[in-house]
């Protein structure tokens, strides 16, 4: 099997990303082998698995990122946000909202940058990082990651590091600002896959496999206090434990 080459091209409106039969490895130990995964457009797909399995890398392998990688992946453009903000501390919060813009050459779109931070509730566009709060500048990351305008968004752990109540506000916003994206997060915490995925994935062994947990009949951001979701909690909880 020759090497992966990930590309941009119109895939059509039910899927933004299809990954046919990639292969992987690392020292010589199989990551995926075979590995099959189709993000259907405009949804949120969470994936969760233990440590290693290897979720990162198929973000990575979606993005672009990796080249040792086999296999056939079709995808519409992505942007990427990480675990950490990776904000420039000398850099104010708009000139970090603009970073990609920058990076690439391209003139920055300072209005709409603006525009995203004031719905973010982000006024002082001078402000450096060290002075915000770990909500503030994981806000700011979202904006920068709306700010390349991509069709589908990956997202790795990104409220990871925020407490309970700031990650639950987050993840509203994200829900909000991400409408109609096609949107693949990577978490370790059931709670906030049942409260935002539409589709959840559970990814497991070496080399890696995928298993679709059964859709819930409520539309997402879910109430983490409905039974429906309690239930589902334990169950992912027995499962990942499993």
């Amino acid at each position: 099997m020759g090497r992966a080459a990930p590309y941009i091209e119109d895939i059509g409106t039910e899927f933004a990303v299809d990954i046919r039969g990639a292969v992987l490895s690392y020292g010589g130990v199989p990551l995926f082998d075979g590995l099959d995964i189709r993000l259907e457009t405009g949804l949120w797909t969470c994936l969760l698995g233990p440590s290693g399995v290897g979720k990162t890398s198929l973000l990575r392998l979606i993005a672009g990122l990796d080249s040792t990688a086999a296999g056939q992946v079709r995808t519409e453009p992505v942007a990427y946000m990480g675990q950490s903000d990776l904000l420039l501390p000398w850099a104010s919060v708009l000139d970090n909202a603009v970073l990609g813009a920058r990076l690439r050459g391209e003139r920055p779109k300072f209005k709409r940058a603006q525009r995203l931070l004031a719905e973010v509730g982000l006024a002082n566009i001078e402000a450096r990082p060290a002075t915000l709060s770990g909500g503030e500048r994981q806000r700011i990351a979202l904006v920068r990651t709306l700010m390349e305008d991509r069709a589908v968004v990956l997202m790795d752990e990104p409220f990871g590091s925020l407490d309970a109540i700031t990650r639950h506000a987050a993840q509203d916003l994200a829900a909000q600002m991400l409408a109609g994206k096609t949107v693949l997060l990577v978490t370790h915490d059931p709670l906030e896959a049942l409260r935002l995925g539409d589709r959840i994935y559970v990814m497991t062994g070496r080399p890696a496999v995928l298993e679709a947990l059964p859709a819930l009949d409520l539309a997402p951001p879910r109430d983490v206090r409905d039974p429906v979701v309690l239930v589902a909690q334990g169950d992912l909880l027995a499962r990942l434990a499993g």
